[in-house]
């Protein structure tokens, strides 16, 4: 893929859905960093069942810690890894309160110094609830970026790195969240939906699809 068609990418992504949203609930900073924590490994939508619970209860870093691991674990028992998932988030929780007042620290190292909380966490956090124009590479992401040729790349960092080079500045700020979309709902896993894409003319895969489709001249 050539950087025209890139332009043409986001430009017909950002036409179909001009101010993209995480598909999380959350209603903070804090309650954005919880459910991004939780959802590695699940679904949005199972991280949202479990946490409207949750944050009725617990929507401070101090709330939250003080329900302690014991006290976590029954609200989020229906998300994967959840032992894991509360042991960090308690432990998120008590760094937070003691090292940074109970406010989510604006920085990326200091986020990532949070206990289950990696690169992808952190960017996440940056780009919705600071604004900056970080590239959080999930499994969606790291599919279509490699499926399309947007930004190939063999680890989730080289295709956040290729994205940096790549996405032109006017499209930055959501382009994350529209390859997340793109591939939950159009780009899928086991069959990408090819026929309903509406960037397929510019994607290295699917016209690599059709001219395998075109019959040799006889």
């Amino acid at each position: 893929m050539d950087d025209a068609q890139v332009e043409r990418l986001f430009a017909t992504l950002s036409a179909a859905n001009p101010h993209p949203v995480s598909e999380l609930e959350f209603s903070s900073v804090f309650e954005l960093l919880a459910a991004v924590l939780l959802s590695a490994q699940a679904t949005d939508a199972g991280v949202n069942k479990a946490t409207r619970r949750l944050f009725a209860v617990a929507a401070t870093p101090q709330r939250m810690r003080a329900l302690g691991v014991a006290g976590l674990e029954p609200y989020i028992r229906s998300i994967g890894l959840y032992r894991t998932k509360a042991r960090h988030l308690i432990a998120s929780c008590q760094r937070l309160v003691e090292q940074h007042h109970g406010t989510v620290p604006r920085d990326r190292e200091a986020l990532q110094a949070l206990p289950g909380v990696g690169r992808k966490t952190a960017n996440v956090v940056l780009n919705v609830a600071f604004g900056e124009a970080t590239f959080a590479v999930d499994t969606h992401v790291f599919r279509v970026c490699n499926r399309t040729g947007v930004a190939p790349g063999a680890t989730p960092l080289a295709v956040e790195l290729g994205l940096q080079q790549r996405v032109p500045e006017r499209y930055r700020g959501h382009a994350h969240h529209w390859l997340i979309l793109h591939g939950r709902y159009i780009c899928l896993a086991r069959r990408p939906l090819c026929e309903r894409c509406p960037v397929a003319g510019v994607c290295d895969y699917a016209r690599a699809q059709a001219r395998a489709q075109v019959p040799p001249l006889q």
